[in-house]
């Protein structure tokens, strides 16, 4: 039976939204799944909204966009009202806790967790907010494994950062778990 994760990461520019992104997609690769990646900024580009678009799947994905997300990731205030509305009934909503959801449906799954303040102040580094929710997000989907995710992360950091993302991937799985 296919099954077919859609998965929308957005926030504002230079949160590393589009690296978690093709991160994600190339670790659902090294599981052996099939993953299409695409991404979208605003004009501002930092600071803009930004958004980053995960489909893995089983089989063949015949179309490249997500239409109804399984999982919304909103690390910002702004993309949490443009994004939510498509998300799916029973869907997982991660937002940063930071962001007011107020007036959020009982349909969604809300998962409310301290995404930047772990990176600025537990990890030291806000630009790594971005591993950190893709640890969340393996914590609660299992949609990729840690191993692979792991591998993708490192592949894709740069250089003398890998001790750095290793940790923050690691404060996101705990931030789940606990």
């Amino acid at each position: 039976m296919n099954k077919q994760h859609e998965i929308r990461l957005s926030g504002s520019g230079g949160q590393g939204l589009i690296l978690g992104g093709i991160i994600l997609a190339e670790a659902a690769l090294i599981d052996g799944n099939n993953a299409i990646q695409s991404q979208s900024y605003g004009p501002e580009a930092r600071g803009g909204a930004s958004k980053a678009e995960v489909i893995i799947s089983t089989e063949e994905i015949d179309y490249p966009k997500v239409e109804k997300a399984d999982l919304l990731l909103a690390l910002t205030e702004i993309a949490y009202h443009k994004y939510i509305k498509n998300l799916k009934k029973d869907g997982i909503l991660l937002v940063d806790a930071s962001v007011n959801t107020d007036k959020i449906e009982d349909a969604y799954k809300v998962v409310k967790v301290p995404i930047i303040a772990t990176a600025t102040d537990k990890i030291g580094k806000s630009m790594v907010a971005n591993i950190i929710a893709l640890g969340a997000i393996q914590e609660l989907t299992n949609v990729v494994t840690k191993e692979a995710l792991e591998s993708a992360v490192l592949k894709r950091v740069p250089k003398g950062t890998e001790e750095l993302n290793k940790s923050a991937l690691q404060a996101g799985y705990g931030l789940i778990s606990k």
